[in-house]
């Protein structure tokens, strides 16, 4: 399968050319962030390049170099733990959830992804990693999409692009965790089969996570963005994905986005968040997200951005702006 049939990363517009920048402004932030740890204090994933990618993606390519050097000054990412030994294709189940381990899992994808086109590895490691997606709050499964994007987005995909995809998969598997308990209640009226529709599913999920996290107005405002961007980051990969892998891909983003909100419920609001108040231009809120250069905010921008290329709903102007409007009060 040729990477020209997988240009599924521009929303629906599924054979688009990447926006201007794009491919120039991701390979200086993969250059720059090439050593960068996986996390910083304790543990928080390292957002730099999900972000460099989406603002490029927006079309924010010029402020792509600004926005890695400070990211780079104000997070003290930890260093990365060092390689110990291979980890065996046939003995992969035995070191999943090994953060300690991630050197090794990364060096595993980068080899496997060295020697056989990238949607064939993807595809091979989709349904054994998607199980544990909650590992990290899904940063592991996102950090894949976006890099996976990336890699689609050029005929000739180069190192850097294919070192960042081994990352991304790397650290899913390194922090391979699998939701435990019951989900939150919020969302019981969300079909729990995908149908015969498993993209318009996965955004009607996303769509409604939205609506929950703009409605409810969570403090703090940033672990309950990813009941939001976990299912976006999976209907943006479903067209590069096999289709008998569509339906867990949504089952599993459904279990991942009521969990998520089931073990944060506590941050909820008891009222809703401006009820009844007109939802922003989305256009705005990017343009605040990125020029307040929050992690979060331009990912969610950029997440529903794309979501609304399939047709506008308010859920997607609210959602970004909450959080940025909680970001802003501090």
């Amino acid at each position: 399968m040729g990477t020209h049939e997988l240009r599924f990363g521009y929303g629906m517009r599924r054979n688009a050319a990447p926006p201007e920048g794009y491919t120039a402004a991701v390979e200086e932030a993969l250059d720059r962030l090439r050593s960068t740890g996986f996390e910083f204090g304790g543990f928080l994933s390292c957002h730099a390049p999900m972000a460099a990618e989406a603002l490029s993606e927006l079309g924010y390519a010029d402020h792509v170099p600004q926005w890695v050097r400070g990211n780079l000054r104000q997070r003290p990412y930890l260093e990365r733990p060092a390689p110990r030994w291979p980890i065996a294709a046939a003995d992969w189940r035995t070191h999943l959830g090994d953060f300690g381990r991630v050197a090794d899992w990364t060096a595993l994808f980068e080899r496997e992804l060295a020697g056989e086109p990238w949607p064939d590895v993807l595809a091979r490691w989709w349904p054994r990693l998607l199980p544990g997606l909650v590992g990290a709050l899904g940063h592991g499964l996102i950090r894949t999409v976006h890099a996976a994007r990336s890699v689609a987005s050029s005929p000739r995909p180069t190192k850097l692009q294919l070192d960042e995809l081994a990352q991304g998969l790397g650290y899913w598997a390194a922090r391979y965790t699998e939701p435990r308990g019951p989900g939150s209640l919020l969302f019981a009226e969300v079909p729990p089969t995908a149908g015969d529709d498993p993209e318009g599913a996965l955004r009607e999920l996303a769509l409604t996570a939205a609506g929950v996290y703009a409605d409810r107005s969570p403090r703090p405002p940033i672990p309950l963005v990813h009941m939001v961007t976990v299912p976006a980051a999976v209907h943006l990969v479903l067209p590069a994905l096999p289709v008998e892998l569509h339906e867990q891909s949504y089952h599993h983003a459904r279990r991942a986005a009521e969990w998520i909100a089931g073990v944060f419920a506590g941050m909820f609001t008891a009222t809703l968040a401006n009820p009844g108040s007109a939802p922003p231009d989305l256009g705005e809120t990017i343009a605040r997200a990125v020029e307040l250069g929050d992690e979060h905010a331009i990912k969610l921008a950029e997440a529903c951005h794309r979501l609304g290329l399939a047709g506008p709903d308010d859920r997607l102007r609210r959602a970004p702006a909450a959080l940025v409007g909680r970001l802003v009060r501090g």
